[in-house]
């Protein structure tokens, strides 16, 4: 299958990146050889293959989730370097400035 400069370019808007015209048509050759490739596997015969979510048996390794009393208030903010009584206090990081 072969993509068109067209079908590339869109992809780029897409994925919101700014392609010249040269990389457009460097691209297009490249996602066409791609998709050749995964084309190939529309030649296999997959009809008594079972699907599956994962190659590899897979297990749970967490334990059971089992309520436990936590923290009060006051033992959180114990080592907090900055906080208000009430709540951690960190800089700004969208430029607001505030009690941080």
């Amino acid at each position: 299958m072969s993509l068109s400069a067209t079908d590339v370019a869109k992809v780029g808007v897409l994925a919101r990146l700014a392609l010249s015209p040269t990389e457009v048509e460097a691209m297009a050759r490249q996602l066409s050889s791609i998709v050749g490739f995964v084309s190939q596997l529309e030649e296999l015969d997959t009809t008594r293959i079972e699907p599956l979510a994962h190659p590899l048996d897979t297990r749970n390794v967490f334990r059971d989730d089992v309520p436990q009393t936590c923290l009060t208030t006051n033992q959180a903010l114990q080592s907090a370097p900055r906080h208000d009584g009430e709540c951690f206090l960190v800089p700004a990081v969208l430029g607001e400035t505030g009690a941080a």
